[in-house]
């Protein structure tokens, strides 16, 4: 086991100064070489950037994120092709990995599962000034989300099933990011997913403060929304685009189906996917697929939870005292993983 950490970013402000601020920060971490580096060893086979084609849909969704990404290119001295290639999560390729998560009407719990060398160890808490929701969550390739909740209460979590037949779209992590930053409940996140073009293919899983949950299956082809409480990597109704191999992601899903009927608080859900003798959490970080962080999300009283790695009390925010103008105190989340080189955050 090595200790790791996230770091905690809080800003509020227009999003071209959160772009710079973000920017100079990241100058400071090896998390900005990383990202190149991936994106050199790459380019030739999966990233294929139309930044006009990003640009057109992000002047309609959310220009504010150009914005970012401007900022961003500035601090780091970055062209704009450069920038959108690294930032703008469109057309790029997204590493296997695993997830699981469990909602009731009052709380969301997920297990992040990925590569550590993708993982950022950034948890970022936004209040824009120019437009867009607040919101709370850890950052994939800076811009993007992994899980969150915005000042609405709307939580959102997501999980791979398949990138066969990928086509052009946005990737996970940014759909994240604009349905946190742009919808204000799950029904508008639905019209969202069903709107935008999706390059691989994901279940997005939706709560907001009504008690609503449901999970959205979603492809380059076609998108659907089912109601349920659990969700691991594979499609109920969309079974054409599942992939062979389910038989991990069937196990994890029965064994929350079973463990579902004798939780009784969020406390014990959490547990549930964080300890490993529950056999959800997942140690299987070389094969890009060990769970990272555990995070709970509160739409009702707007507070979030996230542990790193396993066996852990999970760190508590108060969103709300936030969005009223008390930063938090929290400057780092403090957690240990079985794998030698860490987060892509350090050396």
């Amino acid at each position: 086991m090595i200790d790791v950490h996230s770091d905690i970013v809080q800003f509020r402000g227009t999003h071209y100064d959160y772009g710079k601020y973000q920017g100079q920060k990241l100058l400071d971490t090896p998390i900005l070489s990383h990202r190149i580096k991936q994106w050199k060893s790459k380019r030739e086979r999966h990233f294929i950037i139309d930044s006009e084609a990003f640009t057109n849909y992000m002047n309609d969704l959310a220009p504010g994120i150009i914005q970012e990404i401007c900022g961003l290119a500035k601090a780091t001295k970055l062209d704009m092709d450069t920038a959108f290639s690294l930032f703008s999560g469109y057309y790029l390729e997204f590493q296997r990995s695993g997830c699981s998560v469990f909602a009731d009407q009052n709380y969301m719990i997920r297990n992040y599962d990925s590569h550590p060398r993708s993982y950022e160890g950034r948890y970022l808490l936004y209040q824009p000034t120019d437009g867009g929701y607040a919101t709370i969550g850890s950052s994939m390739q800076i811009t993007g989300r992994t899980d969150g909740m915005n000042e609405k209460g709307l939580t959102m979590a997501y999980n791979f099933t398949h990138r066969k037949q990928s086509a052009d779209g946005f990737i996970c992590n940014m759909i994240g990011r604009l349905i946190l930053e742009t919808c204000a409940n799950v029904e508008e996140a639905i019209k969202l997913l069903e709107t935008i073009p999706h390059r691989h293919s994901f279940s997005y899983i939706l709560l907001d403060p009504s008690g609503k949950s449901c999970v959205v299956e979603a492809s380059p082809r076609k998108v659907i929304a089912r109601s349920a409480q659990v969700c691991t990597n594979h499609f109920h109704v969309l079974d054409e685009e599942n992939r062979y191999r389910q038989d991990d992601s069937r196990r994890r899903e029965q064994i929350l189906n079973q463990q579902q009927k004798d939780i009784t608080n969020p406390y014990q859900a959490f547990q549930v996917l964080n300890q490993p003798h529950h056999h959800i959490f997942s140690n299987k970080y070389s094969a890009a697929a060990g769970t990272l962080h555990t995070a709970a999300y509160f739409p009702k009283t707007k507070k979030a939870w996230i542990a790193i790695g396993p066996n852990q009390r999970p760190i508590i925010f108060n969103f709300e005292k936030w969005l009223n103008g008390n930063d938090t105190l929290i400057t780092r989340i403090r957690g240990k993983i079985e794998y030698p080189k860490g987060f892509a955050n350090m050396k």
